[in-house]
């Protein structure tokens, strides 16, 4: 059972890669209209790519996302959209990608295999192995939160239908609402990604973080030279004390042909060989908007957000101090547990002494000015209720399919989706959305039963990061701790206890609901 599930994840997500690469769509100088000029560049480039020599839409997520951002017309960011969320399904133009037949088999095979081990369900076995005590609790857990969410965020989706009015539009629909967000957040905050890429230069942020680090932990991070797969391909070695602790290799721009999204992946581990102690290695990929020309890339905030969150689970892989490979960094962390270096480390990236020596804008060299750190604090809960909102119903979807039984089939996966959105969506959607079609995280990664993880694991990022904010974020003692307590131990204390060891007590909800901005208790981070 198991080798065939692993057949039909890889199919599964190379039917996505597939169906992501089989389209595009060369456009006019009338369909650029309102994109930023370096959007331009980057589908010009996708042009060249193809040989062409006009921009081209692709479904590459730099290229989807600029388009449903920026594009002021509408007709295309609907056909893009469409053609985005119909990936590898039945609706698509390309139906040799259709995932609707592995996507049952991959359902009936878990099952079978949650049968055979002694579990009613998937989702029982799925959580056997996880921080959270049972399925029940982690059902609860979302539906509460959703609930604190659903005011914020039907606030949110009032403030879009209005902003869509003032330009004769009457029902948003799902095509609009990145759109207007980002004319929304540019009139409420004066902020716009593209306003702060010019003070992001990737050089920068990364020697930047590499201090962040050198602060918290007493790690100091050197390049050096080693065989690489691709020029953007860089190496580099963790010392402490001037001893080699662990090694990393970042490859942070998209390019054709590159598996989407980003992930840090671990290449060698830490345990005693005959050798002696193999150090350990790990890979962490990106998809960066790659540099243009002779200008360095420059990053927006979120991709700032998302490398602190790829080294956040790479410190977790290099720091562990376990010499036993099983429970050796990542390895045997309870995976609801898994997500709480990285999204603690994401709090780096919103700090004003941080964004100091993370930025220098490309020209005038200045850091981030104060009105636009203002702007950047204050945005960073635009929309939080509907995001909040969306991750909920895809973590109650994944959830719901992996705890009924029989298995569903393809019909029975669309009704299931269309009843949690019925109940929990506030943004509008379409009959032919077919987002678990590319719903890579549970069909061919690994959060089947277990995508509920990433909020579970925000708590307690959330409530970590609250003893720095009490003690000082850059305290060097609560650093060395967080990293005794949770980076060095790996998988060999439980989850519980490691966090128990860390903050004293177990993990509380309250510094999760604080950081989105939604009790009065609000102190700025």
């Amino acid at each position: 059972i198991s080798a065939r599930l692993s057949q039909l994840s890889s199919d599964f997500s190379n039917h996505v890669l597939d169906a992501t690469q089989a389209y595009f769509k060369p456009l006019t100088e009338d369909q650029l209209k309102g994109l930023p000029e370096s959007n331009v560049e980057l589908l010009k480039q996708y042009g060249k790519q193809r040989e062409l020599d006009q921009a081209v839409a692709t479904l590459d997520f730099p290229a989807y996302f600029a388009i449903m951002t920026y594009a002021d017309d509408r007709a295309l960011r609907e056909e893009l959209y469409k053609a985005y969320v119909t990936r590898a399904s039945d609706q698509s133009e390309q139906t040799e990608f259709d995932n609707s037949k592995i996507m049952e088999e991959i359902l009936s095979l878990r099952q079978e295999m949650a049968k055979l081990l002694g579990f009613n369900n998937y989702a029982e076995y799925s959580l056997a192995s996880k921080m959270a005590p049972d399925v029940k609790t982690v059902h609860d857990f979302l539906v509460d939160l959703a609930e604190h969410a659903r005011t914020p965020a039907l606030q949110e989706v009032a403030e879009l239908q209005a902003i869509a009015k003032q330009d004769g539009i009457d029902e948003l629909k799902p095509w609009d609402t990145t759109y207007y967000s980002e004319k929304l957040k540019q009139q409420q905050f004066n902020l716009s990604q593209e306003a702060l890429k010019p003070y992001f230069p990737a050089p920068k942020v990364i020697q930047g973080l590499f201090q962040i680090v050198q602060r918290l932990y007493g790690i100091n991070i050197v390049e050096r030279e080693a065989p690489v797969w691709h020029p953007d391909a860089r190496y580099f070695e963790l010392e402490d004390q001037g001893e080699v602790v662990g090694g990393f290799f970042f490859d942070l721009y998209a390019r054709t042909g590159k598996r989407g999204g980003a992930w840090m992946s671990g290449f060698r581990s830490r345990m005693q060989t005959v050798h002696g102690l193999q150090k350990p290695i790990c890979y962490m990929v990106c998809n960066f908007t790659p540099p243009v020309g002779n200008q360095p890339a420059l990053l927006t905030h979120d991709e700032v957000i998302t490398l602190f969150h790829e080294f956040g689970h790479g410190l977790h892989h290099m720091l562990t101090e376990v010499d036993n490979i099983s429970v050796a960094g990542t390895h045997g962390v309870a995976w609801d547990a898994v997500e709480l270096p990285s999204q603690f480390m994401e709090f780096w990236s919103w700090d004003k002494e941080s964004l100091d020596v993370l930025s220098e804008h490309i020209e005038s060299k200045q850091t981030l000015p104060q009105e636009l750190l203002d702007a950047l604090l204050n945005a960073r809960f635009f929309q939080s209720g509907m995001q909040t909102l969306r991750q909920l119903e895809f973590a109650l979807f994944d959830l719901t399919i992996h705890t009924k039984t029989p298995a569903l089939n393809s019909e029975q996966i669309q009704q299931t989706l269309n009843d949690i959105r019925k109940q929990y969506a506030v943004v509008p959607t379409v009959d032919y959305n077919r987002f678990q079609h590319s719903f890579s995280h549970i069909f061919a990664g690994g959060y089947a039963a277990g995508y509920y993880s990433y909020k579970w694991a925000e708590v307690l990022a959330s409530d970590a990061f609250d003893r720095f904010e009490n003690e000082g974020i850059f305290n060097t003692q609560t650093g060395k701790e967080f990293r005794q307590a949770i980076l060095a131990v790996g998988g060999k204390d439980t989850a519980l206890e490691a966090f128990v060891n860390f903050r004293g007590r177990e993990p509380k909800i309250d510094a999760l609901l604080r950081h989105q901005g939604w009790t009065n208790d609000n102190k700025t981070a």
